[in-house]
C-alpha cells in the first residue's frame, strides 16, 4: 500500500584544571637596585641592564595604565573610531602563551591606532559558561559560580600584570544575570521569527562529558573536540537554530515537513525523487513514516519507499528515496535528485526506474533554457535561478541562499553551567517562550552535580515546575542549557554598550562602534564561532537592532605558540627536561633510551608548556612582547625556543635602542650648542640618508601596522633604522636635525610594540640638551604623541636620482642621472661608462654581465678580474 505523506514539503534552496592561586603579586618583585631611573631622578642609565629594564617596567607600568584608561574615558566624536577585538578567554584560572600572544597583538593595534589619533575600542570579557567549570565543580565538590568567579579574579590579575590596556569599563561575563538575560532575548526573537525550533534527531553523544555536541564539535576521527572521547550516535530531542536559511516558513503542519536542498533550484520542476539519509530522522524516533521508512530500508543501496513528496513550490509529487550513502556533500541530510543537471542523480533514477520531466534544453552556444518549467519556460538558467527563488520566498516554501557547510546549529545541553533555555512546556500550549518581561530566567542553584546525562535543572523541582504564561496551567521549564557558542556569539555586540539594563545594547551605540576592524584569535575553533556570530549579525540586522549585516572587517588568525618537547624514540613517552642529560651533542634520557626532540601544542601532559609569569619574571614585559611579534607573523606558529635568533635579537635591539639616546645625550654634554651649517657636503649627504631611510621606514611600518600585520617586518625595519643611526659619525650625531627627529621617529614607532621602554626612552630624549627638532618639545609621553607620518617632499617624485655603482659586489660610488632613464639598463650602463667613475675602474675591464636593480637606484657591473 502506498502511504503518503500528508505534506512534505520540499524547499528548492540553492545549497551554498585545579585553579592554581597566584603566588605572585600583579608586577614581578624586584630586585634590590642600586641603578636610577631618569623619569624618577633625573639621572641617565649609560646601559641598559636587566636592573635598568625591571625599573622601567615598575615606574611605567601603572601610569600607562592609567593614561589608557583615562583616554577611553574621554568622548571625542571628531575622533575616528577603531574597534580591535580578541577573542575573549574561557577563564580556566591560568593565562597560557597563546592568550599573551594573542592579547600582544590586539594591545599593540590599539596603541598603534590610539597614536593615529583614533577612538580606540580594546575591551575584554569572560566566555564563562561551559563544561570544564562543571567537570572542575564535580571534581572539587565546589560551585561552578565561585570557581569561575575566583578563576576571573587570577586572570585579570595576570592580564595586568603583562600591562595590557582593556578598557576594562566595558567587562562582560557571560555567566552573569545582567549578560545571559540578553541572551535569552536573543533566543526568544530566533524564537518568534521560527528560527529557533526543537525536533528529534539523531546527535553527537560525548560519552565522558555526557553531552551533545554540535557536527563541528566532532573530530575528523569521529572523536569530541573537548573530551577526546569517540563520539556515540543518539536519538534525542534537541534545540536547532535555522542557521541555514532566513525566515524559512513550511508549509501548513498537516503531517511531516522537509527542508529539501538544490544546488540548482531552477531545475526544480525537472526533480526525480527526494534523497535522505539512513540518519534522518524520519527512520527514527517517532515519526509517522518511520515503520514503513523502515521496511523498505536495505543498507547499502538505494532504497525505493512507499512514501511520496510533494512539493509545494511545483505542486508536484515525486518518490522518498532511502540514500545508500552514509553522507551528502556539506552535511545536507536531504536532497533533490535532479537528473537534468547531476550525472549521479540520472544514474539513481535509472537504476530505480524512475520518470523525470526534461527542464533543459541546449542551443548550439552551449547556453541551456528551462521548457516544460510553468511560466519560468524559455528563461536562460540564470535568469530562471533568480525568479524561482524569488517566487518561492514569496510564497514562503523557500528559495533562500544556504550555506553548504554546516547543518542546523544544535544548541542543547545536558548539562547545568550554561544559559537557561528561556521557554517552558506546558500540556495545554505546547512550547511557550517565557515573556520577556520575566527575563532574566535565572539559572537556579542545584544540590549537587554528577556529569551524567540528565540534565541537572530537572531535580530543581522549585525551578521547573511553574505556571504557564500563556494559560496560567501547570508547566514545565526546558531543562536543556544552551551552547556556549550562543553566548560568544554576540558579544562584540555587548560590548558597544555593556551597561544596559533595557535592551542588549542601542543601536546607535552599536552602529558606532560596529563593524570591528580587526578580530583577533587563535585558530581552533575560529570557523565555528565566526559561523555563528556572522548569523545571529545577520539576524539582528534583518531585526533592526544594527545598521551593519557583517560584523567583522578583517579577521586576524594567529597561530599556536608550540613548546619544545621531549620523548623517548621507543616509547613515545614525554619527558621533563629534568629527566634529561643534555651534555652530550644529541639529548639521552636519564633512565636511558634515544630522546626525540620536536615542537608540539603546550600541554601539561607533555611537559612542554611555559608559565607567562616565569617568562615575565626573567625576560620583562618587554622583551616577551617583542619576541611573540619578531619570532613569526601572526598566522604561523612560534616554537618557542630561547636559544634562537628571535629572543637574543630582541635583547640586542633593545640594548642598542638605549644607546642610541645615551650617546645623543652624551654628545650635547660636550658642550657645543649644535649648528648643522657645520656639516660638510659628505656629512650633509649622510644626514640625508638617514632622512630617506626614517621616511622609508615610517611608510613600511605603517603599511604593516595597517594592511597586513607583519609585525616581524616592522621590527626588522625598525632594527635596520637602528644600525644606520647607530653607524652615525659624530658630527651628524651631534649636529643633524635628522639624526634627532629619526630618532624619534623609531622609539614612537617601537612604542606600541615595547610601550615601557618607548616611554623611557622618550622621557630620555626629549629632556636632551639644546635639541634641535620640535618634535622634542612638544611635551607628552610617548604614546601621546601623533604617530609619525612621512615627510611630503620624500613623496615627491625627482627629476634626478642618484644611482649607486657596483662592480663584482663591491660599492664604487654613486652617480646622477635623470630619473627617466634610471630603469633604462642599456642607457644607465652607457652613462656609467661615461662617467669619471666607468673610466676609473670599468675602461680596462671586460664586461661580463650588468645588472640593474628593479627596486633601488643600483646597478652591479660584473667584470673579469
Amino acid at each position: 500500500m502506498q502511504v503518503s505523506l500528508r505534506r512534505l514539503v520540499l524547499y528548492p534552496l540553492c545549497a551554498a584544571q585545579c585553579r592554581h592561586a597566584l603566588t605572585r603579586p600583579a608586577l614581578p618583585l624586584l630586585h634590590p637596585s642600586v641603578r636610577a631611573l631618569f623619569s624618577e631622578t633625573g639621572v641617565w642609565e649609560k646601559s641598559y641592564q636587566i636592573e635598568t629594564r625591571q625599573k622601567v617596567e615598575e615606574w611605567w607600568h601603572p601610569r600607562i595604565m592609567e593614561q589608557w584608561k583615562k583616554e577611553a574615558l574621554e568622548e571625542d566624536s571628531n575622533k575616528k573610531k577603531f574597534y580591535v577585538l580578541s577573542m575573549f578567554p574561557y577563564p580556566s584560572g591560568r593565562l597560557h602563551m597563546g592568550h599573551v600572544r594573542v592579547y600582544t597583538i590586539s594591545d599593540t593595534i590599539g596603541h598603534f591606532q590610539r597614536m593615529r589619533g583614533h577612538q580606540v575600542l580594546n575591551p575584554m570579557g569572560w566566555d564563562a559558561f561551559g563544561l570544564p567549570a562543571e567537570n572542575a565543580a564535580i571534581e572539587r565538590g565546589l560551585d561552578p559560580e565561585d570557581w569561575t568567579k575566583s578563576n576571573i579574579r587570577s586572570m585579570r590579575e595576570q592580564l595586568d600584570s603583562l600591562g595590557l590596556c582593556f578598557n576594562w569599563d566595558r567587562e562582560v561575563t557571560t555567566c552573569l544575570p545582567d549578560y545571559y538575560k540578553w541572551t535569552q532575548y536573543l533566543f526568544i526573537k530566533l524564537f518568534q521569527a521560527g528560527l529557533a525550533y526543537q525536533k528529534e534527531a539523531v546527535v553527537n553523544w560525548d560519552p565522558v562529558d555526557q553531552t551533545v555536541l554540535a557536527d563541528e564539535q566532532v573530530d575528523g576521527n569521529g572523536c569530541s573536540w573537548r573530551s577526546g572521547a569517540v563520539v556515540e550516535q543518539k536519538l534525542l530531542t534537541q534545540w536547532f537554530i535555522k542557521t541555514t536559511s532566513y525566515a524559512k516558513v513550511n508549509g501548513e503542519e498537516t503531517g511531516e515537513t522537509l527542508s529539501a536542498y538544490s544546488s540548482s533550484p531552477e531545475t526544480v520542476f525537472g526533480a526525480a525523487y527526494l534523497a535522505i539519509l539512513p540518519s534522518h530522522r524520519l527512520l527514527h524516533g517517532n515519526s509517522s513514516v518511520r515503520f514503513v521508512l523502515q521496511k523498505s530500508f536495505k543498507p547499502g543501496t538505494d532504497s525505493m519507499t512507499e512514501v511520496n513528496a510533494q512539493n509545494l513550490f511545483t505542486g508536484r509529487e515525486v518518490p522518498l528515496v532511502i540514500s545508500c550513502k552514509e553522507a551528502f556533500d556539506d552535511y545536507l541530510d536531504t536532497v533533490i535528485g535532479v537528473p537534468d543537471c547531476n550525472e549521479e542523480d540520472l544514474s539513481v533514477a535509472s537504476a530505480l526506474n524512475l520518470t523525470w520531466t526534461t527542464v533543459l534544453k541546449t542551443h548550439e552556444d552551449g547556453t541551456q533554457t528551462l521548457i516544460n518549467s510553468d511560466e519560468f519556460s524559455g528563461l536562460t538558467r540564470g535568469q530562471a535561478f533568480d525568479s524561482i527563488t524569488q517566487k518561492a520566498r514569496e510564497q514562503k516554501v523557500g528559495g533562500h541562499l544556504t550555506s553548504s557547510k554546516l547543518r542546523d546549529w544544535l544548541i542543547s545541553r545536558q548539562r547545568y553551567w550554561g544559559t537557561p533555555i528561556p521557554v517552558v512546556h506546558c500540556g495545554s500550549c505546547g512550547t511557550v517562550a517565557v515573556p520577556e518581561e520575566e527575563l532574566p530566567v535565572i539559572l537556579p542553584k542545584v544540590p549537587s552535580l554528577t556529569g551524567k546525562g540528565v540534565s541537572p535543572l530537572g531535580a530543581a523541582h522549585n525551578w521547573v515546575n511553574c505556571k504557564c504564561p500563556r494559560c496560567k496551567g501547570p508547566a514545565r521549564r526546558e531543562t536543556d542549557t544552551m551552547d556556549t557558542f550562543v553566548d560568544s556569539a554576540w558579544y562584540y555586540l555587548r560590548y558597544t554598550d555593556p551597561h544596559n539594563t533595557v535592551r542588549p545594547f542601542e543601536r546607535h551605540l552599536a552602529d558606532h562602534w560596529l563593524p570591528v576592524d580587526v578580530y583577533i584569535g587563535g585558530k581552533e575553533h575560529a570557523v565555528m564561532h565566526l559561523y555563528y556570530a556572522r548569523f545571529l549579525s545577520h539576524f539582528c540586522k534583518d531585526q533592526g537592532l544594527v545598521a551593519h549585516r557583517e560584523p567583522f572587517r578583517k579577521l586576524l588568525v594567529q597561530g599556536l605558540i608550540k613548546g619544545q618537547t621531549f620523548k623517548l624514540a621507543d616509547s613515545g613517552q614525554y619527558l621533563k627536561k629534568e629527566e634529561i642529560d643534555f651534555t652530550d651533542k644529541e639529548p639521552v634520557a636519564l633512565s636511558g633510551g634515544r630522546v626525540e626532540v620536536t615542537f608540539e601544542k603546550m600541554s601539561k601532559s607533555k611537559h612542554n608548556g611555559l608559565d607567562p609569569q616565569d617568562v615575565v619574571q626573567q625576560y620583562g614585559v618587554g622583551t616577551v612582547r617583542l619576541y611573540i611579534l619578531y619570532a613569526a607573523p601572526p598566522e604561523q606558529n612560534i616554537l618557542w625556543n630561547v636559544r634562537t635568533d628571535a629572543l637574543p635579537g630582541v635583547l640586542r635591539w633593545q640594548s642598542r635602542l638605549w644607546q642610541l639616546v645615551t650617546k645623543l645625550r652624551e654628545a650635547r654634554q660636550l658642550g657645543d650648542v649644535p649648528n648643522p651649517s657645520l656639516l660638510k657636503k659628505k656629512e650633509l649627504a649622510e644626514a640625508k640618508r638617514i632622512w630617506e631611510t626614517k621616511n622609508y621606514t615610517i611608510q613600511e611600518v605603517t603599511g604593516h601596522f595597517t594592511e597586513d600585520f607583519l609585525f616581524n617586518t616592522a621590527i626588522s625595519r625598525l632594527m635596520a633604522l637602528t644600525n644606520m643611526l647607530t653607524s652615525a659619525t659624530v658630527k651628524v650625531l651631534q649636529h643633524s636635525v635628522e639624526f634627532e627627529e629619526a630618532l624619534a621617529a623609531l622609539i614612537m614607532m617601537t612604542a606600541p610594540m615595547a610601550p615601557h621602554l618607548a616611554s623611557e626612552l622618550w622621557a630620555g630624549l626629549c629632556q636632551v640638551k639644546n635639541p634641535l627638532s620640535p618634535l622634542l618639545l612638544r611635551g607628552g609621553d610617548v604614546l601621546m604623541q601623533s604617530w609619525p607620518t612621512v615627510d611630503p617632499e620624500y613623496l615627491e617624485v625627482p627629476d634626478f636620482v642618484e644611482m649607486t655603482v657596483l662592480i663584482n659586489n663591491k660599492a664604487c660610488g654613486r652617480l646622477m642621472m635623470p630619473l627617466k632613464v634610471s630603469k633604462d639598463s642599456t642607457r644607465v650602463q652607457q652613462l656609467v661608462l661615461e662617467s669619471p667613475i666607468g673610466q676609473k675602474f670599468l675602461s680596462e675591464h671586460s664586461i661580463k654581465r650588468a645588472i640593474l636593480s628593479p627596486r633601488t637606484a643600483l646597478i652591479n657591473f660584473l667584470v673579469d678580474e
